[in-house]
C-alpha cells in the first residue's frame, strides 16, 4: 500500500508537545477542544491555505493526557513549503495557544509515516505517595496515591508482563482492532523528590493500556495484592473488576522510535498487518 504525499506535495514532519489538560484528547470533535484541532486551524490560518489540512500523528492520546515528544505529519503544496518552511516554526508560535508548542519542522524522509512508520512509543506515569499529598506545582502531572508504594515490587511485577501478548485485560476494545502488543519496558524508579516514575514502551498502545497497566502496578505496590497478580491478569485476556484505568493527567508520552530513512517504508507497511499471536510450541 503506498502512502506517499500525493504529486506537487511535500510530507512534513511535526514535533510537538502538549499540556493536556484543557484537551478532550488528540483526535478532532465537533464543539470540543483538541489538540488536532488547534493545530490543523493554526497551520491552515498561517499558512493561508484555501482547505483544511489534515495530520497524522504517531499516538493518539486521550483527554487529560500530556506529550512532549508526540510526532505528527502533513501533506502540504510544495510551492507552499518552499516558501515558509525557514519560519514556519516561528509563524505557528504566535498562533497556537499556550498549551501545545511545535518545536521541530521538518520535510520527512521518504517512506515516513508517523503512525506506521513508528516502532515503539515510550510514556511515563508520574505517581505521588506522600501523606501531605502532591507537590502543588506538580499536580496537574503527577497521581497522588493515599498509600506508600514499594517501587521494587512494582518492577518485580513489571518484567512479568514483557513481550509479545494479548491485552484485552488492560484495553479497551474498539471494533476490528488487535490488541496483540509487544511490551519493551516497564520500570519504576523513584526521583529525588519522591515521586514514582513509571516508563512503559511498547511497539504500540491500544486504548487505556498504559493506565490500566499502571492500575494494576500500583495495587501491587501498595500492598493489596501480590507480585504476579497483573500477569494474571493479562492471562485471563478480559478486564479485571480490580484493576482501575488510573486518572489520565499523570501519563505523558515522552518519545517516539522510527527506524533509519531506508527502512521507513518497510516498517509502514509491515505496521498495517493486523497481527495474531504465534501459538506456542510452533515456528515464529
Amino acid at each position: 500500500m503506498s502512502d506517499e504525499p500525493a504529486p506537487g506535495s511535500v510530507r512534513v514532519r511535526l514535533d510537538l508537545a502538549y499540556d493536556g489538560a484543557g484537551f478532550s484528547g488528540w483526535a478532532k470533535q465537533r464543539e470540543r477542544r483538541t489538540v488536532q484541532g488547534e493545530l490543523e486551524d493554526a497551520i491552515r490560518t498561517v499558512l493561508r491555505l484555501p482547505e483544511p489540512v489534515e495530520l497524522t500523528v504517531a499516538g493518539r492520546t486521550d483527554a487529560g493526557v500530556h506529550a512532549r515528544g508526540q510526532v505528527a505529519h502533513v501533506d502540504l503544496p510544495g510551492e507552499v513549503w518552499d516558501a515558509e518552511r525557514d519560519r514556519l516554526r516561528r509563524r505557528l508560535a504566535g498562533r497556537l495557544p499556550w498549551d501545545v508548542r511545535v518545536f521541530g519542522v521538518a520535510e520527512a524522509p521518504a517512506g515516513f509515516d508517523a503512525r506506521f512508520s513508528a516502532v515503539w512509543r515510550r510514556y511515563a506515569y508520574r505517581v505521588g505517595d506522600h501523606p501531605g499529598g502532591v507537590d502543588p506545582l506538580l499536580r496537574g502531572h503527577v497521581l497522588w496515591h493515599d498509600r506508600p508504594v514499594d517501587v521494587a515490587a512494582m518492577n518485580e511485577a513489571g518484567q512479568l508482563l514483557l513481550g509479545e501478548h494479548d491485552f484485552a485485560a488492560y484495553c479497551k476494545k474498539r471494533e476490528g482492532a488487535t490488541t496483540i502488543r509487544r511490551l519493551l519496558q516497564v520500570s519504576w524508579e523513584r526521583r529525588e523528590d519522591g515521586v514514582a516514575v513509571a516508563t512503559v514502551k511498547a511497539d504500540a498502545f491500544c486504548h487505556n493500556m498504559v493506565r490500566a497497566l499502571v492500575g494494576a502496578m500500583i495495587l501491587v505496590g501498595d500492598g493489596h495484592k501480590h507480585v504476579g497478580f497483573p500477569a494474571e491478569v493479562l492471562a485471563g485476556r478480559v478486564r479485571h473488576s480490580a484493576v482501575n484505568v488510573v486518572r489520565p493527567h499523570g501519563l505523558t508520552l515522552e518519545e517516539v522510535g522510527y527506524p533509519p530513512p531506508h527502512l521507513l517504508a518497510q516498517r509502514n507497511a509491515e505496521a498495517r498487518n493486523l497481527r495474531t499471536l504465534t501459538p506456542r510450541g510452533t515456528c515464529a
